[in-house]
């Protein structure tokens, strides 16, 4: 009898910084503004992947009403 190896499937799917670093680059284009929702990402994410992406941001606490402007905020930390 043969024992067959199978490898898991590779993780299809976007990260928090993989959604961001979109965001930031769909801004820096003009393309959208930082004051609009979370949500209008849909137009630009393929429809088979935006599940996944309503998933991790979920996971992170962002709400889909939230402005892109939280999703892709600088922080600066400044030692006292």
């Amino acid at each position: 009898m043969t024992t067959a190896t199978v490898s898991p499937a590779p993780k299809i799917g976007y990260s928090l910084d993989s959604i961001k670093d979109e965001a930031r680059q769909l801004i820096e284009k003009g393309v959208i503004s930082r004051q609009q929702p979370i949500y209008v990402l849909c137009k630009f994410i393929p429809a088979r992947e935006w599940v996944g992406v309503e998933c991790e941001l979920e996971r992170c606490d962002y709400l889909l009403r939230d402005p892109i402007g939280d999703l892709v905020a600088y922080q600066t930390w400044e030692n006292d």
